[in-house]
């Protein structure tokens, strides 16, 4: 069944951010934690955190909610990872971003004014096209921005497994890593 959503989980940020990573729009098990790539079988939250030799001490599912959205945060503030999604509500059957219509994007001006985000990643297809058609032109030349796609961690990209994924994501870890942008 096909229903209007809209985000209401925050993005994760500060003045230090170098990267920002861009999903579509958080699926109804990240909706109903409160927090991005909350689904036990997305790999988001292995893949990244083995791509910085970080690991995390709770998974998604910790009886604990809070304190793995707490260490989550911690994590992508200190290395300089902004977190959100394109699209500010959507029409959307379950997580299927194939079903999304009637898409409406993010503001994203303030991240950029006060950040000092150079690259923007889409974890995925739909998202980056998302980004293309609702905010390139308005964000990319005037931040001087690069927008790259990276493949989707979701269960459903079964083509992409752990090591792919690890390996594709690497350039968060070198983004993330430069210095700021002048």
């Amino acid at each position: 069944m096909t229903k209007t959503v809209i985000h209401e989980i925050p993005p994760v940020w500060d003045s230090e951010s170098r990267v920002l990573l861009l999903g579509t729009m958080p699926s109804p098990a990240s909706r109903k934690a409160g927090f991005f790539y909350m689904h036990p079988q997305n790999r988001f939250w292995k893949v990244l955190p083995d791509v910085f030799k970080e690991p995390l001490t709770l998974p998604n599912n910790a009886p604990d909610n809070t304190a793995a959205i707490t260490e989550r945060k911690n994590f992508l503030l200190r290395h300089h990872i902004a977190l959100w999604d394109v699209l500010s509500s959507c029409d959307i059957h379950g997580a299927a971003d194939a079903s999304i219509k009637n898409a409406v994007p993010n503001d994203f001006t303030p991240l950029f004014e006060n950040s000092k985000i150079s690259r923007v990643f889409c974890t995925g297809k739909t998202a980056f096209n998302l980004w293309k058609k609702f905010c390139a032109e308005r964000y990319e030349e005037q931040f001087n921005l690069e927008c790259i796609c990276l493949p989707s961690t979701s269960p459903a990209n079964a083509a992409w497994n752990l090591e792919r994924l690890k390996q594709a994501y690497e350039v968060v870890k070198e983004a993330a890593a430069q210095s700021s942008k002048t």
